[in-house]
């Protein structure tokens, strides 16, 4: 078998960002078993006093997910929050039109802030801007921050909660420009009420940020400009621009697969020129920043989803089994957003449990949860991804694809994290041959190599319900002086923890 070779230079006088811990962030929405029987199920053996699964709690801890966005989702179009407080036996059912399911509204954000707390992560709350508008986002918020005094915050009170939420994040409605979105807009309707509802939920508490829905996908056809229109009407009143993208293999197609971080780098660097441009155009010093809310792979489960039958309660939907390729593309993907930590503050891997999730439970049996193969390189990142992205420039073999014509063999990114005072590199062989990965490093003092980890020889295929993926200690690996170099397997994710002097 041969050997190619990727040399890689990086500089620790070339930071590009201060990495926002949010990028590690994650989804959950009223959907298929993503709450009820994933992380709410009072019946499990397992469920502590509020019907938390202490089990999905440890898990996700592992993932140290910093912020979740909650209630959706496509779910969040046709949401009445007030059907989720209260006493429970009071709280009614409802038809989600989204996902054609009964929505028994017995978890809702009472129950998310306590399990939040739980789980160490701080919400990023959406307010409904399909079927309803400014006047129930402003009653949430003054629901959820306001400290005592007036109705909603009373009433709050009166539910259980002394000390207001002070929840900062907030997302103006979700993938406004789809047409399967209930309440679909035109970018002039989205961008008018956006800036209205911005206005009032502001003038209830300054203090929150705020995210204005952006494209569902690249492949929109009013990608761009949708995204021109609602700054146009927004800019003054939000922080962040959301994007969402899922990519799938459905051609079996290893290398076309694997070039679609290429693509999400460019869809990146689209949006920023975009949300840019309005920027000059309005002659504003402020600077929007991005939430890429959603991302993930997600094809697996459509031809099954398709036959769901509807109107049940939890339903089994978008509960795709990832297979080793797509940790790898996964791994890539979360490279990209690191690479662009300038711009991106916010990114959402969605989802968290049971849909398209890192985490699968089942209800009864063993083992009562599971990690997916998606699930070990996220870790790794959110764990060990700690602190300042630095530039890296890379001399590596590449690949074209139908419509990508530059995809690099090996993805790599490097982050100095200030607190274990090492420097971390993350690379990624997404060739079938051995490569030698050769790294000069420049302006950082090196010490000694204290962890080298691979995920590699499975087959691309191959799934992790037996639970037998490992990430594995790395042996082959040398620090010369300045250099710094490994022998990456074939397909494989790397990560190496290098000690500063």
């Amino acid at each position: 078998m041969r050997t190619l070779k990727a040399i890689v230079k990086i500089d620790g006088d070339k930071q590009i960002s201060e990495i926002d811990s949010r990028i590690y962030g994650s989804l959950l929405e009223h959907m298929g078993r993503a709450i009820y029987t994933g992380i709410y199920q009072p019946d499990h053996e397992l469920s502590d006093e509020d019907g938390f699964r202490t089990d999905v709690i440890d898990a996700v801890r592992k993932l140290k997910v910093p912020i979740i966005r909650y209630p959706g989702g496509n779910f969040l179009s046709g949401y009445n929050w007030e059907d989720g407080i209260g006493p429970k036996e009071k709280r009614p059912k409802r038809l989600d039109l989204a996902w054609r399911s009964i929505e028994t509204n017995q978890f809702g954000i009472h129950e998310f802030m306590k399990w939040s707390k739980k789980v160490g992560s701080s919400p990023d709350m959406g307010v409904n801007l399909g079927t309803r508008g400014m006047d129930a986002a402003r009653n949430l918020v003054e629901y959820c921050n306001f400290p005592a005094g007036t109705y909603w915050s009373d009433l709050r009170i009166k539910n259980g909660a002394k000390n207001p939420f002070n929840i900062k994040t907030w997302s103006l409605g979700n993938e406004m420009d789809g047409d399967w979105q209930i309440g679909h807009k035109t970018a002039d309707e989205y961008g008018r009420l956006a800036h209205e509802t911005a206005k009032v939920m502001k003038l209830v508490d300054p203090t929150i940020e705020l995210i204005a829905s952006g494209s569902s996908l690249r492949t929109m056809k009013t990608f761009g400009s949708w995204e021109e229109t609602v700054l146009d009407h927004t800019y003054d009143d939000v922080e962040y621009l959301s994007l969402h993208q899922y990519y799938g293999n459905e051609k079996n197609d290893l290398e076309n697969f694997l070039s679609r971080s290429v693509d999400l780098d460019e869809f990146i660097q689209d949006i920023i020129s975009v949300a840019d441009s309005v920027k000059a155009r309005k002659h504003s010093k402020k600077t929007i920043n991005l939430s890429f809310d959603e991302w993930n792979v997600w094809y697996h489960s459509n031809n099954k989803d398709a036959k769901a039958e509807p109107w049940r309660i939890g339903p089994d939907l978008l509960e795709d089994h990832y297979n080793f390729e797509d940790a790898l593309l996964v791994g890539s993907m979360m490279m990209t957003l690191l690479r662009h930590a300038d711009r991106v503050k916010i990114a959402c891997l969605a989802q968290l449990v049971n849909v398209i999730a890192p985490i699968m439970t089942n209800s009864d049996g063993q083992p009562s949860v599971w990690y997916q193969s998606i699930f070990y390189p996220f870790m790794q990142l959110s764990n060990y991804g700690r602190g300042t992205v630095i530039d890296t420039v890379m001399d590596v073999p590449a690949y074209s694809t139908e419509d990508i014509n530059v995809v690099p063999y090996v993805d790599s990114v490097s982050v100095v994290n200030s607190e274990t005072n090492q420097l971390v590199i993350f690379v990624e062989n997404k060739s079938k041959e051995t490569i030698e990965f050769k790294s000069k490093i420049e302006n950082l003092k090196l010490s000694s190599v204290v962890l080298a980890t691979e995920f590699a020889g499975y087959g691309l295929k191959q799934t992790n319900e037996n639970q037998e993926m490992r990430i594995k200690f790395q042996t082959r690996n040398q620090l010369n002086g300045d250099d710094f170099n490994a022998e990456l397997k074939p397909l494989s994710w790397n990560m190496f923890c290098i000690k500063l002097v």
